[in-house]
């Protein structure tokens, strides 16, 4: 007998006992269960003995399983109506089944399938109590556009001068979308009751242009007006945050020289922001106005940051910037020189920093733009944006607000300028 034939079995036999032991500890107090740990760990082996036997011997043995299956439920029914157990109990005899050929892949999805077993109050409490119907009705739409949508874009360069390209445009867009969705999310989870800070700081990964009017707002309504700018300080920090992720997806050589000075400018909006929240003592914890992101919302409260994480009407308009943009930076660049194309993302940016920030990094890539060029075009497209929102800020929440968030975004903006053209500077 060679160890190398056994040595299956015990993967199986492994794998049956850990996913039984936990069954077994998931009915405490008695209650009846269809099967325990030792009953697992010889389905297990039963798997592994049929697929030495042949594959037919384990097809052959899933209606045999599926009665055991069928037969337990019937008799443990009354005591635990769910149909955990019984589809553990199948997973089981497959998981032993791919041990006989693939033994590491086959204990590897067995320790998945514990946690998962392991992770029911977690999971439940997740799904019920922290994402919201808005939230899963998003994340269907985002699956749709980035695995449905994105496969029927053709892949070719279209359009005058070759600069559109349907599906690598796209790509960006769900990439942009994707890493907001993330921090949106990982904020809310983290934080949601945390007040005006992680409520800025969530609205600012779906916009920070929006929440900041949605802050203004508030200003204007009666809330501390330290607390309120802190909030929309908070917000821009996504806008960093998101600078850098979609740049290293787009040109990774031109996030390497951008992210340094991304991080200056984020550290000072921290320190700002906590120097606004503490000015004015604890301030007030009213309910925020809805961010304009996209859709409607359930709450503007602070226990769910306003906004959607995934709007498509949003995602259509950062399309049609960027495409805009890469058409008059290719334009600007062969009529006017580089100038021109930092120029043109300079205009993107009043709209969108990051469509004039990823125009710049397609132009790098394209080399119609050398690096020190497109780092200066990022940094003209940030500066634009920032004007925006200053000038949003202001309508939204009057003079004082405007002044107290100048006070905190053009310092921000100066130190992460004055870092790209220094850095620009010496690669000349």
């Amino acid at each position: 007998m060679n160890y190398d034939e056994l040595l299956p079995f015990v993967y199986s036999l492994a794998l049956g006992l850990l996913i039984g032991f936990e069954r077994e500890r998931s009915h405490p107090g008695g209650r009846r269960l269809m099967a325990g740990s030792r009953t697992f760990a010889l389905v297990a082996l039963a798997g592994t003995l049929a697929a030495t036997l042949g594959t037919w011997v384990v097809v052959m043995g899933v209606p045999a399983v599926a009665g055991l299956m069928i037969l337990g439920y019937r008799r443990t029914s009354s005591d635990d109506p769910g149909t955990t157990t019984e589809v553990a109990f199948l997973v089981v005899y497959l998981l032993g089944a791919l041990a006989e050929s693939r033994a590491p892949l086959a204990v590897a999805i067995a320790v998945i399938v514990t946690a998962l077993l392991l992770a029911k109050t977690q999971i439940h409490s997740f799904a019920r109590d922290v994402v919201t119907e808005v939230e899963l009705e998003d994340a269907v739409k985002f699956a749709v556009v980035a695995f449905v949508v994105l496969p029927l874009l053709p892949d070719t360069d279209l359009g005058p001068y070759g600069v559109l390209n349907p599906h690598q445009i796209w790509l960006l867009v769900i990439a942009f979308t994707g890493i907001s969705w993330a921090g949106y999310l990982a904020t809310r989870v983290l934080g949601a009751r945390r007040g005006l800070l992680v409520a800025g700081l969530a609205g600012g990964f779906v916009s920070a242009t929006a929440t900041t009017a949605s802050m203004g707002r508030a200003a204007r309504e009666g809330m501390s007006v330290g607390q309120t700018v802190a909030g929309a300080l908070v917000a821009n920090i996504a806008t960093f945050v998101q600078l850098v992720a979609i740049l290293w997806v787009a040109s990774p050589e031109l996030a390497w020289h951008v992210w340094p000075a991304s991080l200056a400018g984020a550290s000072l909006l921290v320190l700002l922001a906590l120097v606004d929240q503490h000015r004015n003592g604890a301030g007030d914890r009213a309910e925020l106005p809805a961010v304009e992101a996209g859709g409607d919302n359930e709450s503007g409260s602070l226990e769910r940051p306003a906004g959607r994480p995934f709007a498509l009407r949003s995602a259509i308009v950062l399309a049609v910037v960027l495409t805009a943009a890469l058409l008059l930076g290719r334009w600007g660049a062969e009529v006017f020189g580089a100038k021109g194309a930092v120029i043109a993302s300079g205009a993107a940016g009043i709209a969108d920093a990051h469509a004039g920030a990823l125009a710049a990094a397609e132009l790098y890539n394209q080399e119609d733009l050398t690096l020190a060029a497109a780092m200066i075009a990022v940094s003209f497209a940030m500066v634009t944006n920032t004007a925006t929102k200053l000038v949003v800020g202001g309508i939204a929440g009057g003079r004082r607000f405007t002044v107290r968030l100048a006070f905190g975004l053009v310092p921000a903006m100066i130190v992460f300028s004055s870092g790209l053209l220094v850095s620009a500077m010496l690669l000349r």
